[in-house]
């Protein structure tokens, strides 16, 4: 393998062994201005091609830095275009692997209007198959629209990522505040994940087996698993849903999609029972391997946490995937910089989830309070089965606050006794249950069974909405 580009070892590690079949190898470049020899130019710097991984259909092109640093032109974006083509056609994803110097200079207007037809084939794939990036090398300029455009990208991390060159933003200089650097973009939530290039191409794999191959593919599999098992520390990790779901979920494996940017808020895909569903959590703590805390957050939304959520639910709905949501929160986040931002995100985010017809269940793991709560995939906003562990707060506000609202004057002692008594008759999940808010109180130990059984029950279920052409937010 070493004889081969660094472009075409990549395509042999992120596919199945021996199954690439490259298209398009013999073309070239069209264009001879400025010196251009097209014979110098072998697949016009990116090869294109189909393989599998996992055993199932992938298409892939791979850009070839070695070859006029990978540059865009006419002919190169050509292939890539075709492969978006037959992958919607046949449907299955498409991974693209960038390592690009940009657009070829040397082909000017031509190479700008190929950049276009990358971007129009991207979008033309948007929610018919999975998109995926992997970032090797530089990916600068309009070509970082192509990562952004894909639904999951990742990156190795001495890759660089930028729209605008660190040194050509004013006041910053790359010494100081490398924008276009792994962990930067990784910190921003532009990129679902870094590491090692071997790291990068696992991650991609990984993904992979958990995606369906189009919008109409329900990638069902065998649970490989017990569906009745008992997840003894479910309720230990009821703070941290990543945590948790790597207890509930088949096997263990739960895949957390962009775990670097607002890391109160969980997003990735598990299987239960053999189906994939997406899972949203908020998180209250970060829980290492063997179990220790190693970070706390207040149980509240923020801005850059509901952005990110909102996102993620779409893709699930679009490609059909159930949603399950692990609510804990008390309410919004108070800053002055959050106060920007935070009705907007979470607007979207409760527009995001309301919007969704795919199954959606929402278990209550410890506080589901004010409005926050009703973001968070509620009843009210249609959830599909809403579930809780038993001892969850749900209502209006802390009982102790509105305790002193309502008993405003009264002693302390009469208004902890009122906090008490609200709590229990306004506030807890018998309450909520009671009025038809939960629709079962479950241990958090039988949880996995319990959401095992409501997949299998919502898996035909059939939603349509209101005649639009699309939500405005």
């Amino acid at each position: 393998m070493s004889s081969l580009s660094k472009a075409r070892q990549r395509i042999d590690l992120l596919l199945d062994e021996n199954s690439f079949v490259e298209i398009g190898a013999g073309v070239t470049a069209r264009a001879t201005d400025f010196n251009m020899d097209p014979r110098q130019m072998p697949s016009d710097g990116v090869i294109t091609g189909y393989g599998v991984v996992n055993g199932d259909l992938v298409y892939v092109y791979s850009q070839d830095a070695e070859v006029l640093g990978g540059s865009i032109g006419e002919m190169h974006a050509a292939k890539i275009a075709r492969i978006y083509e037959m992958a919607i056609r046949t449907g299955a994803p498409v991974v693209g692997l960038l390592d690009s110097a940009g657009m070829r200079l040397q082909e000017g207007i031509d190479a700008l209007g190929a950049l276009g037809r990358i971007y129009a084939a991207q979008s033309r794939a948007s929610g018919v198959i999975p998109q995926i990036s992997g970032i090797f090398g530089n990916c600068g300029g309009g070509l970082a629209l192509v990562a952004a455009g894909s639904d999951f990208a990742f990156m190795a991390e001495d890759a660089r990522l930028f729209v605008n060159a660190p040194n050509a933003l004013a006041g910053n200089r790359e010494d100081q505040n490398d924008t276009a650097a792994a962990a930067a973009r990784y910190a921003a939530g532009n990129v679902d994940g870094i590491g090692t290039e071997a790291e990068v191409l696992g991650m991609m794999r990984a993904l992979l087996a958990l995606l369906p191959c189009n919008n109409e593919d329900d990638a069902l599999q065998e649970a490989g698993d017990d569906l009745n098992r008992i997840c003894g520390n479910a309720a230990a990790f009821a703070e941290d849903p990543a945590a948790a779901f790597a207890e509930i979920a088949d096997c263990g494996t739960f895949l957390e999609i962009k775990k670097g940017c607002a890391p109160e808020m969980v997003c990735g895909l598990a299987r239960l029972g053999g189906a994939v569903a997406g899972i949203v959590g908020n998180r209250a703590a970060v829980y290492d391997e063997n179990g220790e805390q190693t970070q706390t957050f207040d149980a509240a939304l923020t801005g850059a946490g509901c952005y990110k959520a909102a996102d993620f639910v779409r893709f699930c709905d679009a490609f059909e995937i159930p949603v399950i949501t692990l609510t804990n929160v008390t309410g919004f986040a108070a800053t002055q910089q959050e106060e920007r931002k935070i009705a907007d995100a979470s607007a979207k985010l409760l527009s995001a989830f309301a919007g969704a017809t795919v199954p959606r269940i929402n278990v209550i793991t410890g506080s589901c309070v004010g409005s926050a709560g009703i973001v968070m995939n509620s009843a009210a906003t249609g959830a599909d089965l809403t579930i809780s562990y038993p001892e969850t707060t749900i209502g209006i506000m802390d009982s102790a606050l509105a305790a002193r609202i309502l008993f405003a004057g009264k002693s302390s002692s009469e208004i902890a006794e009122a906090a008490g008594d609200y709590a229990q008759r306004m506030g807890s999940a018998s309450a909520a249950a009671a009025r038809g808010f939960i629709d079962r109180i479950v241990e958090p130990s039988e949880i996995r069974k319990y959401l095992i059984g409501a997949l299998e029950v919502l898996y035909t279920k059939r939603e349509e909405l209101p005649m639009r052409k699309h939500s405005t937010k």
